[in-house]
């Protein structure tokens, strides 16, 4: 009985499970690019020799270089002024 549940799912998903399709769409198909993409966006900067980081620091080092890296940069501080803005805790002005 669960063969042929297995294969009744296998059968109603299988158009979905289409590689050619979902390359088609501009999708990855595997985990490489999402593994290179960590190794040159932590590794790089977390890993270097003589350095050390508690898990908060690298998760906010982390964070960073993903904004940095996915050109969102203007927009994270946008944001983040106007949400210091609207709690009335405004940021120092730069000299």
């Amino acid at each position: 009985m669960p063969e042929e549940k297995t294969k009744s799912n296998y059968r109603a998903q299988k158009a979905r499970a289409s590689g050619n399709t979902v390359r088609a769409k501009g999708c990855f198909i595997g985990s490489a690019v999402i593994e290179a993409g960590c190794r040159s966006l932590i590794g790089k900067r977390c890993k270097q020799s003589g350095m050390f980081w508690s898990e908060p620091g690298a998760e906010k080092v982390i964070a960073f270089r993903c904004i940095h890296a996915s050109r969102s940069l203007n927009s994270f501080w946008k944001h983040r002024l106007n949400s210091r803005v609207a709690q009335n805790d405004s940021l120092p002005l730069a000299a």
